[in-house]
């Protein structure tokens, strides 16, 4: 058996039992199958007994399988074709590998006309077998056949096969992370299920299989662990995993990971912690000084203070110390996974802070005049990318935004209405210092030990500081192109694996 060469999947895995009884009805398996193979770079197609191009034979049931067919880029094949493997071989590219053929139990006689392919019957239903990908039995056809008993596992025999085909060198990612960003990761191409050029596999990992036969696959676990954090103790500095609340699901995880220690995680959930607090990134950041230059410009974090009450007495007299002028912005201490994380405000005069509707404990940092243009830099490994966009205006220019003209304090979810600059901004006459940023990169990634972060840089307008304003953990880095960023992201996944596996062996 060779990799994975399509996947072809008959009709009674795709339709669920009723419609046998005329209740034509998508099984919910066949979605969650199809919706993760959509992006896998492996062909999908789906084998239907009716010709759908001819009228005579419509129905509620083509009609539903032609929906699929288009929802999930899969090719409609008819089984009646007297030689469909043919037809099969020239509408796939020919990989050298097998066509996958998925059948329910109560059809696993059936098999296709033809010999143009060589092909592997996976039978799903039969609950008392084992998946594997050494076939139990060779019918009289000459096709192999295995047997899943959900059509789940499906996904987990896709990387058996491929990794077997390929051998060792192969490497199998488990990726988890809510399904939007998973969605917008797998629309560029990130997740594929067919090896990539440099022999990374990916498994979405699934809560309502088991885990641990899930486990036993992998060589790694990416993971985005702010998307399932329901808690976090903010009542003293973050310095263990336990002062998280995680969902049961990553708690799950957790469990499993602990049990695997060969398993590379990208990145260790302790690494993670110091992301999630806005004061512990701003205290880490102050060793950037070690990397400025006397009469070069500077990279620095933003003046800070961290308040617990908005109505200290002394609070005009602390902001002074911490080199505070107004305006201010103000943000949550927990920077991340819960829902009010983002919810930011700019204030503009003392008394504004006495009524200010933002989570404590909070810290208050230096609004940094920065012509209205922002700096997010990626760092997908060793590799740097940047981007620059719009952002929000000068302090003089600020209060226009702001109810009765900085009456009132300006309040903004930052991942949605960041309140950006209105008049035209000239993006391309933008000066940055690259190399004192890579310099920082680098910093960072040895420091916070993180194989994919981002960060936003400031220019400060007159000093020329570059002031890093944030910090974050596994981003889209969506404003770098596909063709770039998706092989530096394969690529800094395989150096981080490798790396571990190089560490486990010492």
């Amino acid at each position: 058996m060779g990799a994975v060469r399509g996947i072809l999947l008959d009709s009674s895995v795709v339709l669920s039992s009723d419609a046998s009884h005329g209740d034509a009805v998508v099984a919910l398996a066949a979605e969650y199958l199809l919706g993760k193979l959509r992006y896998s770079r492996i062909p999908i197609g789906i084998l239907c007994e009716q010709d759908l191009s001819s009228p005579k034979f419509y129905s509620l049931q083509v009609n539903l399988i032609q929906e699929v067919a288009t929802k999930y880029f899969c090719t409609v094949f008819c089984s009646s074709t007297d030689d469909i493997s043919s037809v099969i071989a020239q509408s796939w590219e020919d990989r050298g590998g097998d066509v996958v053929h998925v059948v329910s139990s109560r059809k696993m006689d059936f098999h296709p006309k033809g010999n143009d392919c060589t092909w592997l019957k996976v039978i799903v239903g039969n609950a008392d077998r084992e998946p594997s990908t050494d076939a139990e039995y060779v019918g009289a056809t000459g096709i192999s056949n295995l047997f899943i008993s959900q059509l789940e596992e499906l996904l987990l025999l896709i990387c058996q096969l491929n990794k077997k085909a390929i051998g060792e060198e192969a490497l199998i990612v488990g990726y988890v992370m809510k399904p939007s960003r998973e969605g917008d990761f797998a629309k560029r191409g990130a997740f594929p299920m067919h090896p990539t050029e440099n022999g990374l596999i990916f498994l979405p990992l699934n809560y309502d299989l088991p885990l641990a036969p899930q486990f036993q696959l992998l060589d790694a676990v990416l993971h985005k662990a702010t998307d399932e954090i329901l808690a976090v103790d903010m009542d003293s500095p973050l310095g263990s995993i336990e002062q998280v609340t995680f969902t049961n699901n990553l708690q799950e995880l957790c469990r499993h990971i602990k049990c695997h220690l060969d398993c590379c995680v990208i990145d260790p959930f302790n690494n993670v912690l110091p992301i999630l607090d806005r004061f512990r990134i701003q205290q880490i950041l102050f060793g950037l000084e070690k990397l400025n230059i006397h009469g070069h410009c500077k990279i620095r974090p933003p003046h800070f203070l961290k308040v617990d009450r908005f109505d200290e007495s002394d609070l005009e007299q602390k902001l002074a110390q911490a080199k505070l002028s107004l305006p201010t912005i103000v943000k949550p201490q927990v920077a991340c996974g819960v829902s009010e994380a983002h919810s930011m405000a700019i204030v503009f005069k003392i008394d504004q802070y006495k009524d200010l509707n933002i989570p404590l404990p909070a810290v208050v940092q230096e609004y940094v005049n920065h012509m209205a243009l922002i700096y997010k830099f990626y760092a997908l490994g060793g590799k740097i990318f940047y981007a620059v966009k719009k952002s929000i205006p000068n302090a003089d220019n600020l209060m226009s935004l702001s109810p009765e003209n900085g009456m009132k304090p300006l309040l903004f979810d930052s991942l949605k209405s960041l309140p950006v600059a209105k008049e035209q901004v000239n993006v391309t006459s933008h000066q940055i210092d690259l190399d004192l940023v890579n310099h920082a990169a680098d910093w960072l990634r040895r420091t916070l030990d993180l194989t994919i972060f981002g960060f936003d840089v400031v220019v400060q307008e007159g000093t020329g500081d570059h002031v890093i304003v944030d910090v974050n953990y596994l981003p889209s880095f969506k404003e770098v192109p596909d063709d770039v960023a998706i092989p530096a992201f394969w690529d800094a996944l395989k150096e981080k694996i490798l790396s571990g596996k190089c560490k486990n062996t010492s």
